[in-house]
């Protein structure tokens, strides 16, 4: 993987976890996940 796609990729994910934590927590539920979680669901642990 070329250093521009993990740059491109860990940027993706960054984004994904701040517009997740951005989210109250009856939103979070209502997808399925609790704010302890979110790491897990945005880097797949």
């Amino acid at each position: 993987m070329k250093i521009r796609q993990k740059i491109t990729e860990y940027v993706k994910m960054r984004r994904a976890v701040r517009e997740l934590n951005a989210l109250d927590d009856h939103a979070l539920s209502d997808i399925g996940i609790s704010r302890s979680q979110i790491q897990a669901a945005v880097y797949g642990r």
